[in-house]
Parts: C-alpha cells; structure tokens; sequence
C-alpha cells in the first residue's frame, strides 16, 4: 500500500468529495493547505483526538502546509454536534485556562518543529468580523440545513432548547477554512456538516473546491465513542502506569481497531494481531502489546516497561508497589471526611466522584475496604489508602 492509499484509507471514515478525487491531488505534486482544528472545551486531549492528529502529521511529513488550529473563539458558542443538550457556554478566562496546555499535548503526536506546521488560534480572525460580515456569511446557509441534523431535529422533537448562537457555529467554522484558504480539513465524522460549511464557502466565495477528510472514532474504554464528557477517555498526558492500565481494561472487540487508529505500527502488523486473533490467541497478550507500544509512542520505552511491570504487580499479582507517593497533611488537621481526604489527595477529581468510588467498594485503607464515603479518617501516623486497583498513597502527618 502507497504513502497515500494508507493515508486516505487508514482509520478514515469518509472523504468529500471523493478520495479519488483528493488522491488525484496528492499524487500530482501540489503543496495543499491542510488544517485540524480543536475547540477547548477542557484542559486535555484524550486518544481519540490523536487520530486525526496523526493524519496532521502525516500530511506534514509529506510536506504540505498544515496547521493546528485552536479554536479560542468558537469555543465561546460550542460545537453540539454531538451532543443531546446544548453546550454551556464557557468564559474566556475558562478558554485561556483549557488552551495553554494544548500545543505540549499535541507535540506528542505533531512535529511542532517542521517548518510547515504551525499552530493558529482562531480569534485572530473572528473577532474581526463586523455583524454585517457575519449576515453575508449566513447568507449562504440555510436554516433547513442546521435543523435538519439529527440530533437537532432529535433536541427539536422533543422541546428541548436549541439556541439560536448554534447555528452560527458551522458558520464560524467555515469561515476558518475560508480564512486559511484551506485545500483540506481534517476531523471525525461528526464534524462533517461543519467541515462542509468551509467547502461551500471556499466554492461560493473563491470558486475553490476543497476537500474533508473525516476520520474514525476511537472507542472509550467503557465502549462509547472516547469522550472528553463522559469520562472514558485515555488521555495524552495519562501516566504511563495508568495508560497501560486504561488500554489492558478496553474490550477485546476493539484491540484491532486500537492498533489501526491509535499508534504508528505498520499495517503489516495490524494485519498480524487480526490473524492472531481469529486464530484464538489470548486478547489479554496482544493487548498487554498494544499497551506497551502505545506507551512507548506517547512516552518512552522504559517508561513502558516500568508500567508494564507496575500492572503486573498491582494489578495482576495484587502486590503492594515499591515506591509509594507519600503526601503530609498538618498535625492540625488530622481528621477529614472520607470523600474530602480523597480530593484533598488527587485520588478524585470530585466530591461526587469520591463518593461513587466508596459506594463501589474501590476504596481501600490499610488494606481495609471501605464504605462509608461520610466517614472520619484520623491521619495518627501514617496511612495507605488504595483506589480501584493501582493508585496508592502514604499519608503521613508533617513533623
């Protein structure tokens, strides 16, 4: 398989107009404009944002102009593509805070430091927009093309609200490709009407025709598609012990899938795992692979075999760990509610996350399962709390 056939084929769901047609293109030597754009909506990018990352990547090594656009300013309406609710609309102090760790995330997967690649905020151009460009642009869109979107129809049907920012959205969007000048765009399929609003910009206002690459989802480890909403994501910047972890506990129906979207292996190799599989070779052993290359990529090799071993001994041979995180409370304040001590110490993100974590019998202490998230925990000496099977910590009192 050609550079190219593996990059119009490879974890791609769809291309408009014709991956032929692109193909054509590609092959005939013209350096093309090629853009992916994330709107920060949360502080990090999970797994499934690396598929189309790695296409970004892809067509950077190939030498055409791509650029990572951070979307600053249509994070202010929000993208409910896919989504059932309307999306709160966030401040621009929650945006600055969400895109600041964006670009180190992301140089995990693009070479940041090719001279082809550069990374773009989108309010450098739409907050330039006066209202009466903005009526010009929606000019060239219908309301029947927004409300004809299955779950706006879905949200319309059944009276829930649909906010009349929304529709601008595709517009805003299309206006970044238009802006850019964009021969490409890359994202997953439910980003497809917006990515089509660029191409009927590029043709109404420039008579260019241009091209949408719309990429696979990758699926969470709960088996939905990877959501930075729904808390099954595997994140960029995940540790590589819970990495490993996160990858061994997805479903075996998915571990093809996995290799194919997520990592760099040759499609020799995906091939390979497949044989394996319909062969019956134990799922466990071919993702305990997966894991440890996906380690390997998104950190280093000894860190994935360090991680490796630490599953193996926490997880597997239900060991206690050699090194213990330990953390110091003050000798004035020994005594916490269960579920506080827990987001005191990192070991939940939330109050109601802890409590969930108790109620399912994930917390331990001392060795001790616990079950009563309202309880008192006096911090005497020192103390081992576990959660679910491979996060610990020694708390100890400050001197």
């Amino acid at each position: 398989m050609s550079k190219t056939d593996e990059l119009l084929t490879r974890g791609v769901a769809n291309v408009i107009p014709g991956k032929e047609q692109l193909k054509k293109v590609l092959e005939s030597g013209k350096k093309l404009n090629v853009f992916l754009g994330i709107d920060p909506t949360a502080t990090k990018i999970h797994l499934g944002h690396a598929v189309p990352l790695r296409k970004l990547q892809a067509f950077a090594e190939m030498g055409h102009t791509v650029r990572f656009l951070i979307g600053d300013f249509t994070a202010l309406i929000g993208d409910t593509s896919d989504k059932d609710t309307e999306r709160p609309v966030l401040t621009p102090v929650e945006i600055e805070e969400n895109f600041q760790t964006y670009k180190r995330q992301a140089e995990k997967i693009i070479d940041f430091s090719l001279p082809n690649v550069s990374v773009v905020h989108n309010s450098e151009w739409l907050n330039k927009l006066s209202f009466e460009e903005i009526v010009k642009l929606c000019q060239h869109f219908s309301v029947g093309d927004f409300v004809g979107r299955e779950l706006i129809r879905k949200r319309l049907d059944q009276n829930k609200r649909v906010g009349l920012h929304e529709f601008l959205y595709p517009v805003m969007q299309g206006y970044d490709s238009y802006f850019m000048d964009t021969d490409i765009q890359i994202g997953g399929t439910d980003q497809t009407f917006n990515m089509q609003a660029g191409r009927t910009l590029q043709k109404d206002i420039r008579g260019k025709e241009s091209s949408v690459l719309a990429t696979e989802f990758l699926i969470g480890t709960d088996g939905r598609k990877m959501s930075k909403s729904w808390g099954n994501a595997i994140w960029l910047e995940d540790s590589p012990e819970d990495m490993y972890a996160k990858i061994m506990a997805i479903h075996d129906d998915v571990i093809v899938e996995y290799f194919t979207l997520a990592t760099n292996v040759g499609m020799e190799k995906v091939r390979e795992v497949e044989t394996r599989l319909e062969k019956g070779e134990n799922p466990r052993d071919l993702k305990k692979e997966l894991a440890k290359e996906l380690v390997t990529e998104l950190h280093t090799e000894d860190a994935a075999e360090n991680a490796q071993q630490y599953f193996e001994k926490t997880v597997v041979n239900h060991e206690m760990p050699a090194e213990i995180p330990v953390v110091s409370v003050g000798t004035s304040e020994n005594l916490f509610e269960l579920s506080d001590l827990l987001v005191k110490l990192g070991l939940a993100a939330s109050k109601s996350e802890a409590k969930r974590l108790v109620e399912q019998g994930g917390v331990m202490i001392d060795e001790e399962r616990q079950d009563n998230p309202s309880k008192e925990v006096a911090i005497e000496d020192s103390v081992i709390i576990k959660v679910g099977k491979r996060k610990f910590v020694k708390v100890t009192l400050q001197e």
